[in-house]
C-alpha cells in the first residue's frame, strides 16, 4: 500500500457536516464536498491486509484496495479506472450507500473501518472536475434492440452495460424523468438531482434513447413490446408498498411513505403538482408537515427520509416508531465480523431531531367528526425467544395501551413486491412465494425474451444490490443474443452474501 502505516497514524474522518439549524431550511446536500488532502488521507488508512474482504462485502465487487492506493498516490485517472469497471454509478453509492464493505473491512475488527464510501465519492467527484468521465460510444452495433422497463439503479445499471455491448437501448419510465427511486424516492438532501442530471447526459450521448410517460402495459401493451424488441429487461422495483390494515386506515393524514417523498422531490424541482401513472402523487392532494404532530411507522431508511424531510416541512413533532425491539448500539454476536452487523445506527435525520421508539405496535388510527387522524392508538411490545424454535415472539404489554397525538401519519414499513396487475400479468409470468418475477439467472422462466433484475426480482434491497444486478442482467441478456458475452462479471464465491442469489 502507498502508506503501510497510514492505519495506526491517522484516524477515521468524514467530511464535516452542515449546522442542522441551517440545513432544516433548505434540502441542499448535507456533508461539505471532499478535499484531496482529506481524501488523500483516508486513503492512506487501508492496510495491506492480505484478503480484503471489502471485496465480498461488496455487491458489486469493487476493487477497494487498488484504489485507496491510487488515491494515496493520487492518481486520480487510475483511481476513476479501477472504480467504474465495477460501477456504474459511484456518484450515487457514494452518497446514499450503507456501504457492506466497510462492516468487512479487515481495519474494522478493532479500529474504525476504512471510510470507503467517502473515499468513492472523491474520486467519481474528482473525476468530473477533471473531466475524466467521458461518454463510452461503442465501436460498432450488433442490430439486437433492447427495451429497460424501470430507470431505477438497475435500469440504469443494465442499459449502460447493454449500451457497451453495442445493442440498441431504449429505457422506458412511466414517470415524466428518468430515475425511479433515486429521483423521487430519494430526497434531495442526500442526493442532490444534479448528481442524476450530470450522468443522463453522458448516457445519452453515449446512445442510450430515454422515453418518460410511458406506462408499460398501457400506453405500451406486452404484445407490442415483445414485437418491437429483442429482448425485454424488467427493472420496475417493488412498488407494493406494505399496509397497515387496521381501523381508521381510511382517516385523512395517513398515507404511504412514498407519496410523501415523492411530492416533496418534486415541489423541489418545481414540478406542477399532478397525478402521475402510479396514481400516488397529489392523488390525496398535497401533504404538507407543517405544523403537525408526525408519526413515522417504521424504523428504516425510509423512515428516516419523512423525519427528515418533515422537519424540514416545521413540523410540530416527529416521532418515529418501530415493531422491532432496539438493535444493540455496538455489534452484536449474532452477526459478526465480516457480516453486516445487526446494531443501532443514527441518521443525519435523526441527529435534526426525532423522538424514536420500538417495541411498539400501532392498534388504530383515531380521527374526529370530520374524518381527519388526530391520534394514534399504540401498545408496548415485549419480544421472547420462543425456546423451541429461537424466533422471537411477541406480546402486547398489559396496561401499556395509550394514544398519542398525531395529526399526520406515514406508513414506512416496506414493499411487498413489484406491481403484477397490468405488465407482468399480460406476459405471462411467473412468480416467487414472496411475489417477485421467477427467474433463472435473471431470465424469466416462463418467456425466455424477459429479463429481469433489481428488486422486482429479488425483493426491497439495497441501491448498490440494484446495480450490481442490473450489471448481471444484461450480462445474462447480451449471452443470451450473442452466444457469449464479453462484459464484465462479479465473482461470486462461496463467502459472499451474493451467493444466495446469483
Amino acid at each position: 500500500m502507498g502508506k503501510p502505516t497510514g492505519f495506526l497514524e491517522f484516524e477515521r474522518e468524514l467530511p464535516k457536516k452542515r449546522p442542522v439549524d441551517e440545513r432544516l431550511k433548505d434540502y441542499k446536500e448535507i456533508e461539505a464536498a471532499p478535499t484531496d488532502a482529506g481524501s488523500k488521507q483516508q486513503a492512506a488508512r487501508c492496510m495491506d491486509c492480505g484478503i480484503p474482504f471489502c471485496h465480498n462485502g461488496c455487491p458489486l465487487g469493487n476493487i477497494i484496495p487498488e484504489f485507496n492506493d491510487a488515491v494515496y498516490d493520487e492518481n486520480w485517472e487510475m483511481a476513476y479506472d479501477i472504480l467504474i469497471s465495477t460501477n456504474n454509478f459511484p456518484e450515487f453509492t457514494g452518497r446514499i450507500c450503507p456501504a457492506p464493505c466497510e462492516a468487512a473491512c479487515v481495519l474494522g475488527i478493532n479500529k474504525p473501518a476504512v471510510a470507503i464510501e467517502f473515499i468513492e465519492k472523491s474520486i467519481i467527484e474528482k473525476a468530473f472536475e477533471l473531466n475524466l468521465v467521458k461518454p463510452r460510444i461503442p465501436q460498432k452495433r450488433t442490430g439486437k434492440k433492447i427495451a429497460v422497463v424501470g430507470s431505477g439503479p438497475a435500469g440504469l445499471a443494465a442499459s449502460s452495460q447493454l449500451n457497451q455491448a453495442g445493442h440498441t437501448v431504449t429505457l422506458i419510465e412511466r414517470a415524466d424523468q428518468i430515475g425511479g427511486l433515486l429521483r423521487y424516492g430519494i430526497p434531495d438532501f442526500k442526493l442532490d438531482k444534479r448528481v442524476i442530471d450530470r450522468r443522463l447526459e453522458v448516457m445519452k450521448e453515449e446512445g442510450i434513447e430515454f422515453r418518460t410517460n410511458v406506462n408499460v402495459g398501457v400506453d405500451l401493451k406486452a404484445d407490442e413490446l415483445l414485437n418491437e424488441f429483442d429482448a425485454v429487461v424488467l427493472t420496475m422495483g417493488s412498488t407494493v408498498p406494505r399496509d397497515l390494515k387496521i381501523e381508521g386506515r381510511n382517516l385523512k393524514g395517513v398515507h404511504f411513505a412514498m407519496e410523501f417523498l415523492s411530492q416533496q422531490n418534486k415541489r423541489v424541482a418545481g414540478i406542477e403538482p399532478v397525478v402521475d401513472h402510479r396514481g400516488m402523487d397529489y392523488v390525496n392532494g398535497q401533504i404538507l408537515a407543517t405544523d403537525k404532530h408526525v408519526v413515522v411507522i417504521g424504523g428504516g431508511d425510509t423512515g428516516s427520509d419523512c423525519v427528515g424531510t418533515s422537519g424540514r416541512h416545521g413540523a410540530k413533532s416527529v416521532t418515529q416508531i418501530e415493531l422491532m425491539p432496539i438493535p444493540p448500539k455496538e455489534r452484536d454476536a449474532s452477526t459478526p465480523w465480516p457480516n453486516w452487523p445487526m446494531m443501532l445506527r443514527t441518521s443525519t435525520s435523526h441527529e435534526e431531531g426525532a423522538d424514536r421508539h420500538w417495541s411498539i405496535n400501532t392498534k388504530e388510527f383515531v380521527g374526529d367528526e370530520e374524518g381527519n387522524l388526530k391520534e394514534l392508538r399504540i401498545v408496548d411490545l415485549d419480544w421472547q425467544k420462543d425456546p423451541e424454535t429461537g424466533r422471537l415472539q411477541m406480546r402486547e404489554v398489559v396496561g401499556s395501551e395509550r394514544t398519542i397525538p398525531c395529526d399526520l401519519a406515514f406508513l414506512a414499513a416496506g414493499f411487498l413486491h413489484p406491481q403484477q396487475e397490468g405488465l407482468l400479468n399480460d406476459l405471462g409470468l411467473a412468480y416467487d412465494e414472496r411475489g417477485n418475477i421467477k427467474t433463472h439467472l435473471y431470465q424469466s422462466t416462463t418467456n425466455e425474451k424477459v429479463f429481469a433484475a433489481g428488486d422486482c426480482r429479488r425483493g426491497q434491497s439495497l441501491v448498490v444490490w440494484a446495480i450490481s444486478e442490473g450489471r448481471e442482467a444484461a450480462r445474462a441478456v447480451d449471452e443470451y443474443l450473442m452466444g457469449e458475452s464479453f462484459l464484465e462479471a462479479k465473482a461470486v464465491s462461496m463467502l459472499s452474501p451474493a451467493f444466495a442469489h446469483a
